[in-house]
């Protein structure tokens, strides 16, 4: 009876010890840094679990270790073992090799797999439900290494990194990041799981060959340490290198330091390390981990992160628990014919009931833990991922920012902007880093290595257009405008570029400049320099260098010059205008003589006198000359109208004049490419140009209308025949053919907008130092000199149509001219008339000599004419003057005047004569008595 109570309260104990346990278990490599900490930190989970009543509550969480021993057999042999008994979650693999297997058992058995360090981001929740990635995966730490390696301005780095699951797809996550941040991943060296260090060392020479400074080492611990050692001993740690390590590099800082050996190897090197926001908690457990660990290794982030993954299963099964759920299993009906060794049961494997609860928990985690708030977004990946950048200095790292998905780059704490909105713009910023080689001058990032071959340069051998780029025949040097630009922007370079220009075209032809830009995009040649013309299609194949001239797409047509007539001022009025403006001139003068002449003095006379007063008035009105006043009111009236449409006459003969004698006129009507394009007329383009495509593609014009020429005396030729309406051509092109041929100009504007560049494969850093040096040379001043040098000096003979030509005017001149001369002549005549009367009458012509004759009459022309209208007026003054004051007093007293008129009248006297002055006083008839 006694036995069978034993039994009984035995049988109660076993039940009762297996209902109160929960079983988890771990996969880990307990060789491994990682390893060792993570066995340390969730054993003081389990024990923190255990002690603490609010969690689990009358449950014990059991975790038990298998270490597989660096061997994914052992891995899938340690997975089978926990999946044949009652447990309920593992945690691990370590590596994403087996994750990726292991995974699909989970699917199956719906048993969570929860990994801090197996963080390949193609482990998508989608195909692999059951796997939880507990750490920050390498996604977002790819992107931060994207936006650093962006942030400091390299725009290309390799990477050598181990060829596994584990490693291998980071690295293509990076080239995909780099990608969108305009930089690009152009190598990667990839190392086998154990590598010699023949491979290390063939991999880095690889490397070594390549412009790239920027290399990415992703690797095992015991791999990535013997990269440097071995990248060391190539001269490869030297100034002008950048290298990144992934956070295995951080995880030796943290937990073992860096070996003696070491510390010079890796001086400079930048590497990542998970961030974990400062808090009482961590503190706490930091001080705990000198007794936990018995000072044999440091404590590290991804120690932190095992920690919290306990945790997390514990409140996801509390959870469980409280919700009335029991763990249970169901055999699984297709393991059920299948038969295991002595060490496996292969039909024990068993679908966990609780499974789909129990992710459902682990889902809706959310709690504090050593590495700050812990839960999962709602892709699965885990909330606030963030990174420290650790620059390597001496033995000890320095954290010169951080990284944050938030906020991007900053040298403030992540967990400090998470309350701010995200502002990326304005807070990328990091401290200065100390680089390899001991400086902290920001490395270029590229270089051309010493034993690479000169870049091949390709050159459009032209057969038009030479002063652009061409080839000496004699010493088979490569000249021109284009060449020259080049070679002063790659002087300011501040490092050696060896190249080797080729020539690309037959010589015949100008080549297609298409083609020659697509061997640059197929890495036939490694640029190509010369006339290239920025056009869309062209910049999605290869980048381009800061435009060195400006390029345009023009129309040019022939023009006619105006004809230099001797008579070309007569053309701005027809025949009946010159007519009707003659014949209003002379009624002007009419209808004025009418209404002046009783009351203008001016207008009265003698017929004669009269009619030349007419014509007079008409006439030089039209040139604003004339100096006869209008006194009457009607005159005035009418002679104001008539200088208003004098002055409309004036202004229009004159810009009529004006663009007669500077205008040239066009030949045809063409004014612009949109009337072009309305013609059906044929249109002329240089053989090689985009100006072909472009007309065809983005003008719809018939390929049927254009016509290639291939020579400026081809484009004159066929222009002057007419066989082309019209040439479509490049400016600078333009412009050097219409320096030597003036018969031809361009009209309307330029229909496209482009310039002229120097292509270079995608992403290529030296097109962005070449644009740096092509913009130096314009700002000194050197590129205007080179464009001088090689098409300014090529000139037409000297023509400004802005000045009026003296043949234009040559018949004015002539009329007046011979107007001058008859008037010379009937005065000459008239004077040796009278010259001839009045030396007759003083003495015999034939006394005196030829010499005393010529004499005679220079002094004769010399002297004053006294006309016998002035005689008579002299003779009156004479005796006028005796009798002066006393006429005047008479006058005076007859009118009756007083000071102040019989002052005035003196003064009229005075300054006028007697005469006009008492005329002018209406006294002529008291005048006229005393001097009868």
């Amino acid at each position: 009876m006694m036995g069978l109570v034993m039994f009984i309260f035995m049988l109660i104990t076993v039940v009762f010890s297996e209902t109160d346990t929960v079983n988890i278990g771990a996969i880990l490599t307990a060789g491994t840094i990682n390893g060792q900490v993570s066995i340390i930190t969730m054993k003081a989970a389990v024990d923190d679990i255990n002690s603490d009543p609010t969690i689990l509550p009358g449950k014990r969480l059991s975790l038990s270790f298998h270490d597989e021993k660096f061997s994914p057999f052992l891995s899938i042999v340690g997975a089978l073992k926990y999946l044949e008994t009652d447990i309920v979650a593992v945690i691990g693999p370590p590596h994403s090799v087996m994750a990726h297997i292991l995974s699909n058992l989970a699917n199956e058995l719906h048993v969570p797999f929860l990994s801090f360090t197996a963080l390949d981001p193609s482990l998508s929740p989608l195909q692999f439900p059951y796997f939880f990635q507990t750490a920050p995966n390498d996604f977002y730490l790819m992107s931060a290494m994207a936006e650093m390696i962006s942030y400091f301005g390299f725009r290309e780095a390799t990477a050598i990194c181990t060829d596994d699951d584990h490693y291998r797809n980071s690295i293509y996550t990076l080239g995909d990041k780099l990608w969108e941040k305009r930089c690009k991943l152009s190598y990667k060296a990839l190392l086998p799981p154990n590598p010699s260090q023949q491979d290390i060392n063939n991999a880095l020479v690889n490397i070594r060959s390549r412009e790239a400074r920027v290399v990415v080492v992703n690797a095992y611990t015991a791999t990535g340490l013997l990269i440097f050692e071995t990248a060391k001993r190539l001269g490869m740690m030297k100034k002008g290198y950048v290298w990144i390590a992934t956070p295995w590099l951080s995880v030796v800082l943290d937990s073992t330091g860096i070996p003696s050996k070491d510390v010079s190897v890796l001086q400079g090197v930048l590497t990542f390390r998970p961030h974990t926001p400062d808090s009482v908690k961590k503190r706490d457990f930091e001080r705990r981990w000198k007794n936990l660990s018995n000072g044999s290794i440091g404590l590290n982030p991804f120690g932190l992160y095992a920690y919290d993954t306990v945790w997390m299963v514990a409140r996801a099964l509390d959870k469980f628990f409280k919700e009335g759920g029991k763990i249970s299993f169901s055999n699984d009906s297709r393991l059920s014919n299948l038969r295991g060794t002595k060490s496996f049961n292969l039909q024990a494997l068993s679908i966990f009931n609780g499974g789909k609860q129990l992710l459902t928990n682990l889902l809706q985690t959310n709690m504090s833990g050593l590495t700050g708030p812990v839960g999962f977004n709602p892709d699965r990946s885990m909330i606030h991922p963030s990174f420290d950048i650790v620059n390597v200095v001496g033995n000890q790292g320095w954290v010169v920012g951080y990284w944050s998905n938030h906020s991007g780059l900053s040298v403030q704490p992540p967990e400090t902007l998470y309350a701010k909105p995200s502002n990326r713009s304005s807070n990328q910023l990091l401290r200065s880093v100390v680089w390899p080689g001991n400086t902290t001058e920001k490395p270029r990032g590229w270089e051309f290595s010493n034993n690479g071959r000169p870049l091949r340069i390709a050159v459009p051998l032209r057969a038009s257009f030479k002063e652009i780029v061409t080839r000496d025949n004699g010493s088979r040097e490569v000249q021109g405008f284009s060449i020259d630009v080049f070679v002063a922007a790659l002087n300011l370079i501040p490092y050696p570029v060896p190249y080797e220009f080729e020539m690309f075209g037959d010589g015949q032809e100008n080549p297609n400049y298409t083609e020659l830009v697509n061997t640059v995009a197929y890495n036939t040649y490694d640029a190509a320099v010369g006339d290239i013309a920025i056009i869309t299609k062209r910049t999605k194949v290869v980048d381009f260098t800061q435009p060195y001239i400006e390029s345009g797409l023009v129309v040019v047509i022939p023009i006619k010059k105006v004809d230099s007539s001797a008579w070309a001022f007569f053309r701005p009025f027809t025949l009946p205008m010159w007519v009707v403006a003659t014949l209003f001139s002379v009624i002007i003068g009419v209808v004025v003589w009418t209404l002046e002449h009783r009351v203008n003095e001016e207008f009265r006379g003698p017929p004669k006198q009269q009619l030349i007063t007419i014509l007079w008035f008409s006439f030089s009105t039209i040139f604003s000359s004339n100096r006869t006043d209008t006194v009457s009111t009607l005159g005035r009236l009418v002679f104001f109208v008539w200088l208003f449409v004098v002055l409309i006459i004036n202004s229009s003969y004159t810009a009529s004049l004006t663009s007669i004698l500077t205008v040239q006129q066009l030949s045809s009507p063409i004014s612009g490419i949109d009337s072009l394009i309305l013609t059906n007329e044929r249109i002329g383009f240089q053989v090689g140009s985009f100006a072909e495509n472009y007309m065809i593609e983005e003008l719809n014009i018939p390929r049927s209308r254009l016509v290639p020429l291939g020579s400026p005396q081809e484009y004159a030729e066929k222009l002057g025949a007419g066989i082309v309406a019209a040439i479509v051509d490049e400016r600078p092109y333009i412009d050097l053919f219409l320096s030597k041929n003036c018969r031809f100009q361009v009209v309307g504007e330029e229909f496209t907008e482009s310039g002229w560049g120097f292509a270079f494969p995608r992403d290529s850093p030296l097109a962005i130092d070449m644009s740096t040096a092509i913009l130096k040379l314009s700002e000194n001043g050197e590129l205007q000199k080179i464009h001088d040098d090689w098409l300014k000096n090529k000139t037409c003979a000297p023509q400004n149509s802005e000045q009026l030509q003296l043949e234009c005017f040559s018949g004015l001149f002539l009329i007046f001219g011979v107007v001058c001369a008859l008037a010379l002549v009937i005065y000459f005549c008239m004077m040796i008339h009278e010259f001839r009367k009045h030396y007759s009458e003083l003495q015999d012509p034939s006394s005196i000599s030829g010499s005393q004759l010529v004499t005679s009459f220079f002094s004769f022309a010399d002297e004053k004419k006294r006309v016998e209208a002035d005689t008579n007026r002299d003779y009156f003054m004479n005796v006028w003057e005796a009798k002066a004051y006393g006429l005047v007093d008479e006058v005076i007293n007859q009118a009756g005047l007083v000071a102040p008129p019989k002052t005035r009248v003196w003064n009229l006297w005075k300054v006028e004569g007697s005469r006009k002055a008492l005329k002018n006083m209406s006294y002529l008839n008291i005048v006229d008595t005393h001097m009868s």
